[in-house]
């Protein structure tokens, strides 16, 4: 594994283990070249899956761009790292699960809004007002009318 702060290919694994789900391995690694440490984690792939975006381009689902998006939704809220980890996994488990190789951008973005409206509410519409490109005060006002009206865990 080439080391992120010098690029020396030749780093040590000092520390394994598996993540809290099971889901990955958490690897330590250190790298001997300028002394510097930093995290891995190892994933089973089921299948090379492909995103299909608006405009119909097409690039390869790419996990931690998921999570970089959900961590910004989330950014100054009450919500713990492994639980951000575990709504990744389980939406990279769902899209894997579904048995398509190729997957709308549109649907990825549907489900994380699904998930983010469980975890947090202003997430969800953070999240939402980059999603469906909001640009005026009434897109939001209607999307936090629409929560108002569902039954969902934060309540009235």
């Amino acid at each position: 594994m080439r080391c992120p702060f010098c690029g020396n290919e030749d780093t040590q694994v000092k520390d394994s283990r598996p993540t809290e789900d099971n889901s990955a391995i958490r690897r330590r690694r250190s790298c001997p070249n300028c002394n510097s440490r930093f995290t891995t984690f190892e994933r089973v792939q089921i299948r090379e899956m492909i995103v299909v975006k608006k405009d119909g381009r097409r690039t390869p689902f790419d996990r931690d761009k998921l999570a970089r998006s959900i961590q910004v939704a989330v950014r100054k809220r009450a919500v713990d790292q492994e639980r951000i980890e575990r709504l990744v996994t389980a939406i990279q488990r769902r899209l894997e699960s579904s048995g398509e190789t190729e997957i709308s951008s549109e649907h990825i973005g549907e489900m994380v809004m699904e998930a983010l409206l469980a975890l947090d509410p202003v997430a969800y519409i953070r999240f939402a007002s980059v999603y469906k490109n909001f640009r005026e005060v009434t897109d939001f006002e209607e999307l936090v009318g629409k929560i108002g009206e569902q039954d969902h865990p934060f309540g009235n």
